[in-house]
Order: C-alpha cells, then structure tokens, then sequence
C-alpha cells in the first residue's frame, strides 16, 4: 500500500496530466528534493520559489486569476501565518466581485506534531484556517483519502486549503489507491526517486491512475457504534479509532467520525450519530481555545440539546505556545492514545 507522501505525489501527477493544474511550486519543491516530504518528486510542473511565503501565496493567487490552476505549498504551516491576510484576500475574491473572478487555487501544507519539531516545525492551522471565509478546507487521516481530498481539491474553482498531517505521511493505507500497483516495492522503485544523483532520474507513474476522488464535505463512518461518539481528523484519527478498538473490549461501543473536511464539513453524519449515542467527544491536536472544535461543541449544544446524555465534550492540544522538543513534552501537549481513551470511557459513563 502507498503511503500518504506517495499518495499525494500519485495524486498531483494525476492532477498536472488530467486536471489542468499547471503550477506545483514552492521552496524545495521542485527538483532536485522534490519536497521536504518527497511528495512532489517527479512531477513535470515543479519549480522552486524562494523562501517567501507571502510571495508564494500571491504568486498563486496572480496565476490563479490568469488563468491557471496553481498547487503551492507552505512547507510548514508555522509559517503560513504571516499570509493571513493574503488567504483573506484569496477567500473573499469569488464573493467580492459578485461571482466574476473564480480563484482555483490549491495550497497544501503539513501540519501539527509527531516528528519532533519543536516550536518550529509543530503547529496545527486548522481552527485559524477555519475561521477565514471563502476557502474549502481538509485534512486526511489516511493515503486514500489523501489522494481522492487532493483530486477533489484540484477540480474546485476556488480556494482550496489542504492539510498534510506530517505525522502521517510515512504510513501506508490499508486500502489501495485504484491504479497502484499490487505490490509495495513495485510502486516504490516506479516513484520514488534514489538517494544520492537524481539528475538522470524519472519517475515510471502507474498507468492505471484514476480520478477517486473524495467529495469535499463528506465524512467517513469509521466505526459504528452506539454508546459513544469520536468525532476527529487528520493525526488524531487513528488513534479515536484504536482507542474505540481498545474500549471495545471493555463493552463500550464507540462510534467513530472522520471529518475530513472541515469547511464545509458533514453535519448530517455528525448529528445522526449524535442523536444515536447521545454522548460526543471532539479530538483534534490544534490549541483548545478557540479551537474549532469549540465551534462543534456549540452548534450539538445548539441543535441537539435535548438529544443528549452528557455534555459533549472537546480534547484538543494544552494552551501553550509551542511543542516542545523533548518526547515527554510533545506527548503532553497534544492528544494521544491513552488520553482519548480515558476521555471516551468518563464520557461512556456518564448519565444524565
């Protein structure tokens, strides 16, 4: 199976061959990294921009609205925030002008902790991305949906921001992605470029590549379950959904929610869950306060009050102002396995 980083790759070159985009650029992207991440090697519409990320995200709007279809990437999100504006400006464009300028634009960038960056490389965007009109937002939790978010997101005639947990992006699918190879070292000597002199080196893209794509503002029922609900994304996925296998054997039934989408996102997959269990936890790793999962607590409050058994509940990253770098610090300050499972199991035990 592919992993993420391979997934992105398959998807960007399906989307440079079939889907107009004509653009993927930003620092190290192009030869001969190919991405800090190697998710962009090979790919024949690659360029390199200097480390300016405010001049990346402008040339991506000025080659959006000249007729382009551009991908840029951020290579750290902790460094997008000096953009905030511009993402402003990209939102509004299409609403601005009444509908006459279209922006179909894709800016990807890897987000939150798990590799150890420290208070560089380790921050989340998701609940700052959300609050910023205008742009469809996602983050996978898995290879596939990596691949089918990011085809979708390549046909969208406006913004479009696309969240690469970094955590993830080493570790392989258990589903294929139509059109890969059956076999792991098979896709690996097609696609990923050697160490050492790559300048004669190209890659042998897999003829079977299909358009899967993800709808945007679908959720994926994960687990069924009916005492409890997980609602996540991106890292923190799957460790809801070993958790849920965890509790499972301690007869607590949890049901689990990936979001995928964050605006717009699956409200009726969400609700009709809820209403089913009547208890919710919201697990994401960006800062608790302000936190988009906040804006979740609020609307079940809001529209399913009566539906419910116990407070719906929020575990997010500690308010603090970076990751640290030692492991110990990391661990304690975003969610991991063991606290999402003694928070679903005080949330199963609650009663009204």
């Amino acid at each position: 199976m592919a992993n993420m980083a391979q997934a992105i790759r398959m998807a960007l070159h399906y989307a440079e061959t079939h889907l107009g985009v004509t653009d993927i650029f930003g620092e190290d992207v192009g030869a001969p990294l190919g991405g800090v991440f190697t998710c962009t090697q090979g790919l024949k519409t690659t360029w390199n921009s200097p480390l300016d990320e405010r001049g990346i995200i402008g040339a991506a709007m000025g080659i959006a609205m000249g007729g382009g279809r551009p991908v840029a990437e951020i290579q750290f999100c902790d460094y997008v925030y000096n953009t905030i504006d511009l993402l402003k400006l990209a939102g509004n464009t299409c609403w601005s002008s009444n509908g006459d300028w279209n922006l179909p634009m894709v800016v990807r960038t890897p987000v939150g902790s798990g590799i150890r960056g420290s208070i560089y490389h380790s921050h989340s965007f998701d609940a700052t991305m959300t609050h910023i009109p205008g742009w469809k937002v996602v983050m996978p939790s898995n290879p596939l949906d990596a691949y089918g978010l990011l085809i979708s997101a390549c046909k969208e005639q406006n913004p479009v921001m696309y969240l690469e947990p970094k955590a993830l992006l080493r570790v392989k699918g258990e589903e294929r992605i139509p059109g890969e190879p059956d076999d792991d070292r098979t896709l690996s000597k097609l696609i990923d470029a050697p160490l050492g002199d790559r300048s004669q080196w190209k890659p042998q893209w897999p003829e079977a590549l299909e358009a899967f794509a993800v709808p945007i503002g679908k959720g994926k029922l994960v687990r069924e379950g009916h005492q409890v609900t997980v609602v996540s994304y991106g890292r923190t996925l799957p460790l809801c959904a070993r958790a849920a296998a965890t509790l499972a054997d301690e007869g607590i039934s949890v049901e689990v929610i990936d979001l995928r989408s964050l605006w717009p996102y699956d409200w009726d997959m969400m609700k009709a869950s809820i209403q089913k269990t009547g208890r919710v936890l919201f697990v994401n790793e960006d800062t608790e306060v302000t936190n988009f999962g906040e804006h979740l607590v609020r609307r079940t409050v809001d529209e399913l009050f009566y539906s419910l058994l116990a407070p719906p509940r929020l575990l997010a990253g500690k308010f603090v102002p970076g990751i640290g770098l030692a492991d110990t610090l990391e661990m304690a300050s975003v969610p991991q396995q063991n606290d999402i499972t003694t928070a679903l199991r005080a949330l199963a035990g609650e009663q009204p």
